[in-house]
């Protein structure tokens, strides 16, 4: 399945209680539908999944898949740092029907490459998915070296990295070594139309929350051959980015979810809401950011 270029990586709504408010997440779907997403990621590290118990994982995946009804992809986040959780939860994530999992390197264990390589081969193994494999050694402390990644690629059923790793010059090398037809995902919204120069396919967005339509039409403007008009749009882009990300992810991009008019709730310890000299940032970039992009499309 073609699990699409512009993938957002879902927030979860919480109650004033900090219960997951499951029929906000369906709306929020539609919203994001609606602004150019055409896949969701779910339960990943802007969804909270640290904080979010087994149980709300799959309720979760469960209502993102009926609300997005076939018009976008739906991709699991099943990673773990223990391997055979997993497995688990990769499994029964195939069971309610998804159109693919995400599973990150294994955090704060810091394994070697080959238990690296071990882990993803055992949830490729645990259901017939397409698996993207995330790379994000700010979060993780260990990177996912070039040559496993494109090892990995080999694997019929690993489609795909989101790299966050930050650096081209590794977003090359995979692109020059992968299997034909491994797709590379940016996971810096910063990163996306630099990305795209060196074969990357699309990106897995914090920032489509609020800029889903112009995220979608720089690519488009790329892939069409429009460099011009592609490059006016990231530079309208990065300073709203800038400001989503002062602070920790997804603390920004809740604020500018709700500054946007859509309130997603709190957030679970220990992320804390952002303080008021970062909304008022982020207010101030959204208002900018509208009148740029009103000039440009």
């Amino acid at each position: 399945m073609h699990l699409g270029r512009v993938l957002t990586a879902i927030v979860t709504p919480f109650d004033h209680e900090l219960r997951v408010d499951y029929a906000r997440a369906a709306e929020l779907v539609e919203r994001l539908i609606g602004d150019g997403s055409d896949g969701f990621v779910v339960c990943g590290t802007t969804g909270e999944s640290p904080t979010l118990t087994h149980e709300e994982k799959l309720r979760m995946f469960e209502v993102v898949k009926d609300a997005a009804g076939g018009r976008a992809s739906v991709v699991a986040n099943t990673g773990d740092n223990c391997t055979a959780s997993s497995v688990d939860l990769t499994r029964e994530a195939a069971r309610i029907g998804v159109d693919g999992v995400m599973a990150v390197a294994p955090y704060y264990n810091k394994p070697t490459q080959d238990g690296i390589e071990a882990h993803f081969l055992a949830v490729a193994e645990a259901a017939d998915l397409p698996l993207i494999m995330y790379n994000i050694p700010s979060r993780t402390g260990c990177i996912v070296e070039v040559a496993t990644t494109c090892r990995l690629s080999r694997v019929s059923n690993i489609v795909a990295v989101k790299d966050a790793v930050g650096n081209l010059d590794y977003t090359s090398a995979v692109a020059a070594g992968a299997a034909d037809g491994f797709r590379i995902y940016s996971g810096d919204d910063s990163l996306t139309l630099p990305m795209l120069s060196v074969r990357g396919h699309g990106v897995i967005s914090v920032l489509s929350h609020i800029a889903g339509r112009e995220i979608s039409a720089m690519i488009e403007a790329y892939l069409s051959r429009d460099t011009e008009l592609a490059a006016q749009l990231h530079a309208a882009l990065l300073p709203l980015i800038k400001a989503v990300f002062c602070t920790t992810n997804p603390i920004g991009v809740k604020c500018a979810l709700q500054e946007d008019g859509f309130d997603a709730g709190g957030l679970r310890l220990p992320m804390t809401p952002a303080t008021e000299e970062q909304r008022t940032a982020i207010r101030a970039a959204l208002s900018a950011y509208r009148s740029r992009t009103r000039a440009v499309l």
